[in-house]
């Protein structure tokens, strides 16, 4: 298997990669900038589950943290806030799918065609948690996913990967897809959609955020990044400057 690391890293390559540009407006001589008002993005702050039941949440917790398990120098998956972000994008346009062809005909097609599902990403971890726990049930003496031991549950994420286990009414491997997809970027989304926890995931690769100016370092090749990370929300240990 790929180690956790390198997949880490892999991932966000990848997420960098796929993620567009936001808006931002001209700074016209005037400081501080402000974004579009109409374009001016969420703060997700910790607090009750939006979308996620108790029992669904115990789930997904322990799911972030077997897909991105903690070790001694990065937290795993649960405590970086994988299954808030989670939450909070399942509760919103992403898990309703808007933007997303929706009708059918639902024929299973190439992996380059994209999902080819009627249920929308929320409806897959509702019923595909549901299912998880019904499997887990079934076949470890009445246990959920979240009771089983550390070994359990990688050996069951194992053959859901594998196509080893499949779930009545909903695609096993298309919910382990979606997972495999949605942990890494609550790994390493700006903070304010409920991840990435006090930016570890950036902190781990050296990716320094959204600062201002890099001109000083531009010609700096194979050198670290000396600063900390900055959120689109800033930094909590920042003060403003008084005039």
């Amino acid at each position: 298997m790929m180690h956790r690391r390198s997949f880490l890293i892999s991932a966000a390559l990848w997420f960098a990669g796929t993620t567009s540009l936001t808006r931002a407006s001209t700074i016209h001589e005037h400081m501080p900038w402000s974004p579009y008002p109409s374009d001016a993005p969420r703060l997700e702050r910790p607090g009750p589950w939006q979308f996620f039941t108790a029992d669904e949440a115990n789930a997904i917790e322990a799911i972030v943290d077997r897909i991105i398990p903690p070790d001694p120098q990065t937290p795993g998956g649960k405590e970086a806030g994988c299954a808030v972000f989670i939450d909070r994008q399942l509760k919103g346009p992403y898990g309703s799918g808007v933007g997303h062809y929706n009708l059918g005909p639902y024929k299973k097609g190439t992996k380059e065609q994209g999902p080819q599902s009627p249920l929308t990403p929320a409806k897959l971890y509702r019923q595909g948690l549901a299912s998880l726990d019904e499997y887990c049930k079934s076949n470890a003496g009445g246990k959920t996913f979240a009771q089983l031991s550390a070994d359990q549950q990688d050996d069951v994420l194992k053959k859901i990967e594998a196509g080893q286990i499949k779930f009545d009414g909903v695609d096993a491997q298309g919910f382990f897809d979606a997972l495999l997809k949605d942990v890494p970027e609550g790994f390493f989304s700006d903070p304010i959609h409920g991840g990435n926890r006090n930016m570890v995931g950036w902190s781990m690769i050296g990716f320094p955020g959204i600062r201002y100016d890099y001109r000083d370092w531009v010609h700096h090749h194979n050198e670290r990044y000396p600063y900390p990370p900055v959120s689109i929300a800033g930094r909590v240990d920042w003060t403003p400057h008084s005039s």
